[in-house]
């Protein structure tokens, strides 16, 4: 899922969607246009630990993550 394609004010909610359709064992790309720390704080409120976040590219043009359903 490309976040930079996607409006500011619709960005993290259509990343939860994409999310949340997600079953176990199911992961997704994402890229930001930045270091997504508040994104990924909303991310580990809403699902705890079951979502695993890791980083696949760090900067400094765009931020590419796995995410991973527990």
């Amino acid at each position: 899922l490309d976040a930079r394609l996607i409006p500011p004010a619709i960005r993290h909610a259509s990343i939860f969607g994409a999310l949340d359709s997600l079953t176990s064992g199911q992961a997704m790309a994402l890229v930001a246009p930045h270091d997504p720390k508040p994104l990924l704080a909303q991310i580990a409120d809403r699902y705890g630990e079951g979502v695993a976040v890791t980083y696949l590219v760090s900067g400094p043009e765009s931020w590419k993550l796995k995410l991973a359903r527990a």
